[in-house]
């Protein structure tokens, strides 16, 4: 019951952030529950909702074929890192991992308000790139369950068209996600209560989807953004702080 209470409302919350801002929904909902459970478990109750909405997202609009061919290696790398180092999460300090996510949340904030428009790679160097930022995206997403940076600043830096962009990084969110529910469950970090308590994620992230999705006509996308950002890089704040020993 107390896996319920929580979940309903950080879920909620997390679904209308996607729903406005089209990203979000892991990361939000983690930094939540890492303020009240081991970053590990966060992780797991994350995982359900967000493998179903950005099913979803990838596979909504007619674009994937042509983005997929084209970032199809950077996302094989994220997913093999994904699953190496979350076989390592049993074996890592939570308090230190939750620490990280912070500080991962406080750099991804400060890049998004900051909004740099990074140099556009040439073809060469996209295909050589490519595969290590993946990597790189990939043992940070294994380690702190967010996939953010690097990985959406260089889908930004290879100029994908919005809606390539959109599903490209959904079908990122996708299989990462498949990799870190594998990595948990071989690590002994993904049992059935958890399983369980993250189906009761869905129907509140998709209800908050919904609501997102009809808040979005109404307010400046943009300002909502810098909100949710300002908020994420607070929270990312407040993690990385608790863990140093005063």
């Amino acid at each position: 019951m107390a896996d319920i209470l929580l979940i309903l409302p950080v879920f909620l919350i997390a679904g209308l952030v996607k729903g406005v801002a089209g990203f979000g929904l892991p990361t939000v909902s983690i930094a939540l529950l890492a303020l009240v459970r081991p970053l590990p478990e966060a992780m797991a109750l994350m995982l359900v909702p967000s493998l179903a909405t950005n099913v979803w997202q990838a596979l909504a609009g007619g674009t994937l074929r042509r983005v997929a061919p084209r970032i199809g290696l950077f996302l094989l790398c994220a997913a093999v890192a994904t699953f190496l180092a979350a076989g390592q999460l049993a074996r890592a300090d939570a308090a230190l991992l939750s620490g990280a996510l912070g500080v991962m949340l406080v750099v991804s904030s400060a890049l998004a308000l900051a909004a740099p428009r990074l140099p556009a790679p040439s073809p060469m160097a996209e295909r050589w790139l490519g595969p290590p930022i993946g990597a790189v995206s990939g043992a940070i997403t294994g380690l702190t369950g967010s996939f953010l940076v690097p990985a959406a600043p260089w889908l930004q830096a290879i100029r994908l068209p919005r809606e390539q962009f959109v599903q490209g990084f959904g079908l990122g969110v996708v299989l990462v996600n498949g990799a870190l529910a594998a990595g948990l469950a071989g690590g002994g970090l993904l049992p059935a209560e958890l399983g369980l308590a993250s189906l009761a994620g869905l129907l509140p992230a998709f209800a908050g989807m919904e609501a997102g999705r009809r808040l979005r006509a109404r307010l400046d996308e943009a300002t909502f953004r810098q909100v949710v950002q300002v908020a994420l890089g607070a929270l990312g704040l407040w993690l990385a702080v608790r863990v140093i020993p005063w």
